[in-house]
C-alpha cells in the first residue's frame, strides 16, 4: 500500500522532536485512521534495535532514500501498535522527509529510538481518535483529502524540470517574446496628509508648502493627518508614505493605496520634494500630496530576468500538468455543481469566526 507522508506531533514536550524536525509518518499513521480499528495498546512494540541501526546507516550517507531499501528491508517491522505495524520503510521515509540538518540529530541509537517512540505515539493517538470517531469529522476528512491531493499533484509534477534545468534557448525565446514585460516604468513615491474637510486642507496647504525637507513634512503629517497609518511607528521622514506608483494607465505599477486622482497629480509634479499646489479630493477625503522620491525607468537585461523567467517556465509546466490531470479526472468522474444552492450560502463574519450561515431560503419560498 502506498504511504502518504504526515508530520508526527508529540503530545508533550518530550526530547523527541518538533513537528517540523520529526518529519512525516506514512499512511499507517494518519490516513490509516480509515481502517476502522479500535484502541490498541503498545503490546508487541518489540523495537528492533538492529533494524534501527540499519535505518541510521541508510540515512547516514544523506544521499539514500526509501528507494534505496530492498523490499525485504522496507518491510522489516520495527514496532507493532495493536494490529498495525511501523516498518523500516516507514521509518526511513520519515527521516528522508526531514531537512538535512534535522537528520543529523538521529545518528545515535538513542535518538533514533526517540523518533520511533514518537511515531508509535502518533499511531496510538490516531487509533484512539478513530475509535472516538474524530476521523469522520469534516475537518479531519478535509485534511486527509488535502494530503491525498498533494500526493497526486506531486505525482503529476514528475518530469517537470527544475528552473535551473530549463534550456537556455527557451529562456531567451521567452525573453525576446515578452520584452515589454521587462521594461520597468518610472515609479514615484507618494506621501500625503489626509484631511476630512476641504477648508482645513486648504488652510494647512500653505503651511505644508513651507516644509523644507522630509522631516518637517513628516512632523506635519503626524500632527495633522487623520489617516491612522500616519501614526505608525516608522521613521519620521516616512510618515504619510503610500508607496510607489507608476504613471497613470500603466497597470504594472498600480498601488491600491493611491487613488487615481493622486496618481495623476504626483506625475504632474516636476521635481522630487514638490508639493501639489492644490488640495486633491478622492474617495470623500482631501489630500495634500508630496512627490517624495522616484525609481527611474529600467529595462532588465536577459541576465537580470533569467531567474524570474526560469521559475515562470517551470511553474507553467507544472500548472499544465495539473490541468491535464484534472481534465482527465473530470472526464472519469463527472462533476455537477448546484449553483442555485451555492448562491444561497452566506458567510457571516460578524462574530469573527467566518462560519457559513445557514442556506438562505429559495427565492420562491415567499421571502424577500
Amino acid at each position: 500500500m502506498r504511504r502518504i507522508a504526515r508530520a508526527p506531533r508529540s503530545p508533550s514536550p518530550a526530547p523527541a522532536t518538533s513537528a517540523r524536525s520529526a518529519g512525516r509518518v506514512g499512511l499507517a499513521g494518519v490516513v490509516g485512521l480509515a481502517g476502522a480499528v479500535g484502541l490498541a495498546a503498545l503490546a508487541g512494540l518489540g523495537c528492533n534495535e538492529k533494524a534501527l541501526q540499519t535505518a541510521g546507516q541508510v540515512d547516514a550517507g544523506a544521499h539514500h532514500t526509501s528507494a534505496s531499501l530492498t523490499p525485504e528491508q522496507a518491510s522489516k517491522v520495527l514496532a507493532r501498535v495493536g494490529d498495525k505495524t511501523i516498518t523500516l520503510g516507514d521509518y526511513v521515509a520519515t527521516l528522508e522527509h526531514m531537512d538535512q540538518f534535522d537528520r543529523l540529530r538521529y545518528q545515535s541509537p538513542e535518538r533514533r529510538k526517540e523518533l520511533l517512540t514518537e511515531m508509535v505515539n502518533v499511531e496510538l493517538l490516531a487509533q484512539e481518535a478513530e475509535a472516538k470517531g474524530y476521523d469522520k469529522e469534516p475537518m479531519a476528512m478535509q485534511e486527509i483529502r488535502a494530503i491525498l491531493r498533494d500526493a497526486m499533484l506531486a505525482e503529476a509534477h514528475k518530469g517537470v524540470p527544475a528552473p535551473n534545468d530549463i534550456p537556455e534557448e527557451q529562456v531567451r525565446a521567452y525573453y525576446d517574446a515578452h520584452r515589454d514585460d521587462y521594461r520597468d516604468p518610472e515609479r514615484r513615491r507618494v506621501s500625503v496628509i489626509v484631511l476630512g474637510d476641504e477648508a482645513t486642507a486648504k488652510q494647512l496647504l500653505e503651511t505644508a508648502k513651507k516644509a523644507a525637507n522630509a522631516t518637517e513634512w513628516g512632523t506635519l503629517v503626524r500632527k495633522s493627518s487623520i489617516d491612522p497609518q500616519a501614526k505608525a511607528n516608522v521613521p519620521i521622514d516616512l510618515a504619510g508614505d503610500l508607496g510607489l506608483v507608476s504613471p497613470p494607465g500603466d497597470p504594472r505599477g498600480e498601488n491600491p493605496r493611491v487613488p487615481a486622482e493622486l496618481r495623476a497629480v504626483v506625475f504632474g509634479l516636476k521635481d522630487i520634494a514638490d508639493i501639489a499646489p492644490q488640495v486633491v479630493k478622492a474617495d470623500g477625503k482631501f489630500y495634500l500630496v508630496r512627490y517624495a522620491a522616484k525609481t527611474d525607468a529600467h529595462e532588465r537585461t536577459l541576465a537580470e530576468a533569467d531567474r524570474t523567467i526560469r521559475v515562470k517556465l517551470a511553474q507553467d509546466q507544472m500548472h499544465a500538468k495539473e490541468s491535464e490531470l484534472l481534465q482527465q479526472l473530470r472526464a472519469q468522474f463527472p462533476v455537477q455543481v448546484d449553483d442555485v444552492a451555492l448562491g444561497r450560502v452566506h458567510v457571516d463574519l460578524a462574530d469573527g469566526g467566518g462560519a457559513p450561515a445557514p442556506l438562505a431560503p429559495p427565492a420562491d419560498a415567499g421571502h424577500d
